[in-house]
Parts: C-alpha cells; structure tokens; sequence
C-alpha cells in the first residue's frame, strides 16, 4: 500500500466530541463570541485563526470559506470518524478550524473506502494494526487508503501486484483480500508494519480466511452481511440505564458486569475488560506512561473529559447527563474486543510458510514501486472553493 498520508492534525480538541449535538453547541458559543473572547475560544494556532480564511474540504458543503470571524455561517454537519482505536466520535468538517485536514483524504472517502491506520507507537502487536470505514481523525498514526480514487477504484497497491498473486495463487484477487492478508500476516517491524508474501497458494487461502473474520470483526461486519456476535450465553446486554452521571466505571470479575454508576452492561468477558492498546500517554486510560491503554477505560475517560476540573473554553462544553446512546454502543465494542481477544492466538501462530522473494517480485516488475504510486491521484470529480468563494485550481 504505497500511497501512505500523515495523520489528521485538529489543532484544537473542541472540534471533536463523542456526540454531535456538543460540537454544534460550541459551533454557536464560538459564532456569539466577539474580540478576545472568540480569540480565546478559537485556541488559534500558527496554522489557523478564527481571522484566516480556508477551502472548503472536499465532498463537505461549507457554510464560508471567509475567515470564521467576519462570517461563521450556520455550523456544518457533524462528521462519524475515528478519533481513538475503537473509539468513534464526531468532528466539525471545516478546514477553517482544522490545523491539518489533509484534503487528499477527503477526496477518496466514500461508502467503499477503507482507511488501514499503522499504530503511532512501535510494538503494537495484533492490536495495533486499525481499519475503518470512518475517516482517522485522531493522533493514531500514518493512514493508507485502500483505493486510490472514489468508487472502490484504482487500489492503492503496488502495480502489477495483484495480477501477480492471481497468477501465483490460481484465482482473482481483489484489493481487499491483500488487506485480509495483510491483517493475518503483517508484524510491526523496524521499517513499520511488514507484510510477508507467501508462495504457497494453500496457506495463502488460509490466511486470507482468517483475514476476513478479522475484518469483519473490526468493522462490524462487510459487505452487507451481519456483525459478528459472541454465542447466545456470552452475548452482551445493557441490564440497567444509566441515570445522572456515573462516577466511574468498574468491572465485576464474578459476575462479568460492566458498570457506569446506575448502569450496568453484562456479560463482559475479561479479555474485553483488559483489551489493550500500546503507545498510551501518560495518565490516559488509567495507564502509566509507556505501557498499554485499556480501551474500555479510555473510551469512558474520553466522555468525561469535559467534565475535567481542568478543562476550559469549549472543551469544557458537553452533555449535562449521560446521553443513553453512549450506554447502547458498549455491547458492539464490548463484543469486537472479545472477538479480538479471542482470535489473538490463532493469528499469533499463523506462518506464511515459503515466501515470494524481493528478487521474484522485481524480476516481474512489482518492485521497485513507481515513484506515482506514492503520491495522491488527481481526483476531480467535483470543484472545490478556495478561500473568500475563489474556486480552487489543482
């Protein structure tokens, strides 16, 4: 996947909150500012100030592109995006609040995408490697797309790559069971995460059927077809609501219950509970510096953080009480956690056996990638507006 993007740079956290209705709420707080109260609330940066005019982002209708302090416009439609590993939010689809919005991945975001994103932190392990439909919008690390234009079109591989494997492997092979391939076969290594090329056709049918239960998994079912579950007895339930705001949330190991104050979610199995992430900063998650992030955790630190006594300005804006719609997407999480867990041996025991050589793929004009391959396509399928309404010229 040669094509590879930085990741997303907000500049500001208060342009992403776990619900929409909060960012459209510090949309207008920060449109009624005036002066040094609207400087303060904007947070501006080197890049952006509530003064600077920015384009509009690709495929996003946006209310100006003036700068946000002569003319705000009404708040843009709340965008779903990855903000942590496993952990979906909402983000403000205007370039003018946005530090690095890397426009190119806008482009080629649409319902047949999918964004791989290489762990920020080495050592990451089975966990690290993320997919996602949604586009990455948090501090997670470098982003391939898989297609390099809109439509499913133009993979974003290596050229010659995939009729290749066909040829190798007696049968089609699509963009997205390299992807498979890659979840089953790749390790993180000193050069980033390394992607082994089997020779062998058989255990490549192998890893590319255990690749697609870990797809599937991670995005909570393909192509259509239902999200996988957890059998009858071990399926997760929300038991009881959550009422006010919970004070915390713990793990009963004897009963296997998830609680959030009133709430309670059962049953949750301790690989769930203890699933980890690496590269977690201090104090994030309840993690010490350096080791891992427990997702269940840090996915509840992140719906509390505007309550932090030290938060202010517009991140200090939220939810009053627990919206319910936070308690109703534990089971999914809770359910793809487990079935990782639950996978995690089988991939980690999974060899490629012989391999395809550096020497073979160059020899059929797989390697070296062209240089035009690293870079974005020249996507044009719709005008995009510059700054003060100027259309921009690419």
């Amino acid at each position: 996947m040669p094509w590879a993007v930085s990741g997303l740079r907000l500049g500001r956290s208060w342009v992403a909150a776990p619900d929409p209705a909060t960012l459209r709420t510090r949309w207008s707080v920060l449109a009624g500012a005036e002066g040094a109260e609207r400087e303060r609330l904007f947070r501006p940066t080197r890049l952006r100030s509530a003064t600077a005019g920015a384009a509009a982002l690709p495929g996003q209708r946006s209310a100006s592109t003036a700068g946000f302090a002569d003319a705000p416009g009404p708040c843009p439609d709340p965008v779903r995006v990855l903000y942590a590993p496993f952990d979906e939010q909402w983000l403000l689809p205007d370039q003018r609040l946005l530090d690095a919005s890397r426009p190119q991945l806008w482009r080629v975001l649409d319902e047949h995408q999918l964004f791989t994103v290489e762990p920020a932190a080495p050592g990451a392990g089975t966990g690290g490697l993320l997919v996602t439909r949604h586009l990455p919008a948090g501090r997670l690390g470098g982003i391939r797309p898989l297609y390099r234009r809109p439509g499913g079109a133009e993979p974003n591989l290596a050229p010659g790559l995939l009729p290749l494997l066909a040829e190798r492997y007696g049968g089609p092979v699509s963009a997205q069971d390299v992807l498979c391939w890659i979840l089953a076969a790749g390790r993180p290594g000193p050069r980033g995460h390394e992607v082994p090329l089997t020779a062998d056709p058989e255990r490549w049918r192998a890893g590319l059927e255990l690749g697609r239960r870990l797809l599937a998994v991670r995005l909570r079912g393909v192509d259509g077809g239902e999200p996988p579950r957890l059998p009858g007895g071990r399926r997760p339930y929300v038991r009881s609501a959550v009422r006010g705001w919970p004070d915390g949330l713990d793990w009963d190991p004897e009963t296997e219950t998830l609680g959030l104050g009133s709430g309670t979610v059962s049953p949750v199995p301790r690989a769930a509970w203890e699933y980890e992430v690496p590269g977690a900063p201090a104090g994030a998650g309840g993690a010490a510096a350096g080791t891992g992030m427990r997702v269940l955790r840090a996915w509840f630190a992140a719906r509390c953080a505007h309550r932090d006594p030290g938060a202010e300005g517009l991140d200090a804006l939220g939810p009053a009480e627990w919206p319910q719609a936070w308690t109703s997407e534990l089971p999914a999480l809770v359910t793809t956690l487990a079935l990782l867990a639950d996978l995690a041996p089988e991939r980690a025991a999974f060899t490629p056996g012989p391999l395809l050589t550096r020497g073979g793929l160059t020899a059929a004009g797989v390697l070296p990638v062209p240089h035009r391959a690293r870079r974005p396509a020249s996507v044009l399928d719709h005008r995009e507006e510059g700054p003060g309404g100027q259309f921009a010229l690419l």
